[in-house]
């Protein structure tokens, strides 16, 4: 069975996230334009990915893979850090972590990822 979310943005064209099996596709999330502060933002936008988890009935122990996508690559170390806040150690995700531009141009951080919940 495959289910879909409303935008958690407030975009139809996009699922807040895409449940299907045991897998749960989170689209992008990010937060915290009110400052620019990679540390700050990066923070929002694992708040957010926590609150759609919970929606999912999943947690951060189930993410298997996560997509970090950053503005500045000079924010990498600091963003890296963020992580031991929401992860436990030696149970992180595969990661995969990019630059690029956000349509939003106070963005400095965005996360997707992949989690899996076995039924």
């Amino acid at each position: 069975m495959i289910i879909r979310t409303s935008s958690h943005y407030g975009d139809d064209t996009c699922s807040s996230y895409v449940s299907a099996g045991g897998f749960i596709y989170l689209s992008h999330h990010a937060g915290g334009h009110e400052s620019d502060d990679i540390v700050y933002q990066m923070q929002a936008s694992f708040d957010s990915l926590a609150a759609t988890l919970e929606s999912a009935g999943a947690a951060f122990d189930d993410i298997v893979q996560i997509n970090l996508y950053l503005k500045n690559i000079k924010d990498f170390s600091a963003a890296k850090d963020v992580f031991y806040k929401y992860f436990k150690k030696d149970h992180f995700p595969a990661r995969m972590t990019t630059t690029t531009d956000f349509v939003n141009p106070t963005c400095l951080c965005m996360l997707d990822a992949v989690a899996y919940r076995s039924s």
